[in-house]
């Protein structure tokens, strides 16, 4: 089994970049983040005709989470299982009524034996900002839905973009970065605390390379550069652990025209190596090394 997760930021402008990387990987479960879509706008139709059922919670202008299957979706679940969110459509939340539990931001449902989550963290912003404190509330009813109602024994994949760096292998510079979301200690306790509670990094089980990104800003060349961060993560319990096979960011999923997603998709393979495809990392940090040779000369 194929499973990955992808921050393709607005599925609406990336439906075609997505039906190709699917021709391309042949995910059997991907989740998406970011879609942008209220329910009714989801594109179903063409995730049919190649072969996916999809179970989509959104709330139009913003967020937005999804679960893509071709081997079936059972027992979805929304928002822990909490109320309604708002519309987005309407307009955004202000910093002085910021709630995230008001945002489209966790699915989850049953495919071929394994309970997915398909997870979009808040940003946070600003550390010490209503939305840190938000982002912070929004990781720990995270872990209390886990405790209330999943079992570390149980096959569980919680993917997404977490808006959160492990550790400073998975940002360009850490130092630069120390102190401002993503990388600050409250969050990463947050992601510690997901582990201790039974929960693996699947691609840190074959991959320790340091500088495999999942996210590069728009901005100055970063992409080009690789200056980037690791905040796309797929957590599995330690009986799904027991499966992987094979990890690896899609490098070159972060191309193309028109304008791309700013995250690429992470994979992982259970049981056995899906379709091969070349994620483009060999011939990036080529081309970086000789970049960084001549600016030296």
């Amino acid at each position: 089994m194929r499973i990955a997760t992808w921050n393709v930021n607005s599925l609406k402008a990336r439906l075609g970049a997505v039906e190709k990387w699917i021709r391309r990987a042949e995910p059997d479960v991907l989740l998406l983040q970011e879609t942008k879509l209220a329910d009714e706008d989801v594109p179903h139709m063409a995730f049919q005709a190649a072969g996916y059922e999809v179970a989509h919670h959104g709330e139009g202008r913003w967020n937005g989470v999804a679960i893509a299957s071709r081997v079936g979706i059972d027992d979805v679940i929304t928002d822990f299982g909490d109320g309604p969110v708002r519309d987005s459509r309407r307009g955004g939340q202000d910093e002085e009524d910021f709630d995230p539990f008001d945002e489209a931001r966790m699915v989850s449902a049953v495919c071929g034996g394994i309970r997915f989550v398909s997870l979009y963290a808040p940003n946070g912003r600003i550390v010490g900002s209503p939305f840190y404190e938000g982002k912070l509330r929004w990781f720990d009813r995270l872990q209390r839905w886990l405790q209330e109602t999943c079992s570390p024994d149980d096959p569980l994949v919680l993917g997404g973009d977490f808006n959160v760096t492990p550790d400073d292998r998975d940002v360009w510079v850490p130092v630069a970065a120390h102190g401002g979301p993503h990388v600050a200690p409250a969050e990463r306790e947050a992601l510690a605390r997901l582990r201790e509670w039974g929960l693996v990094d699947a691609f840190r089980l074959h991959r320790q390379e340091e500088g495999r990104f999942s996210w590069w800003d728009y901005r100055a060349g970063m992409f080009h550069r690789n200056e980037g961060m690791r905040s796309d993560l797929l957590y599995v319990t330690h009986v799904v652990a027991e499966r992987v096979v094979w990890a690896e960011i899609d490098r070159e999923a972060r191309k193309g025209k028109p304008t791309p997603s700013d995250h690429a998709p992470v994979v992982v393979d259970l049981d056995e190596p899906g379709v091969p495809f070349d994620a483009g990392w060999e011939a990036a940090m080529a081309r970086i090394a000789a970049r960084r040779r001549k600016a030296g000369a």
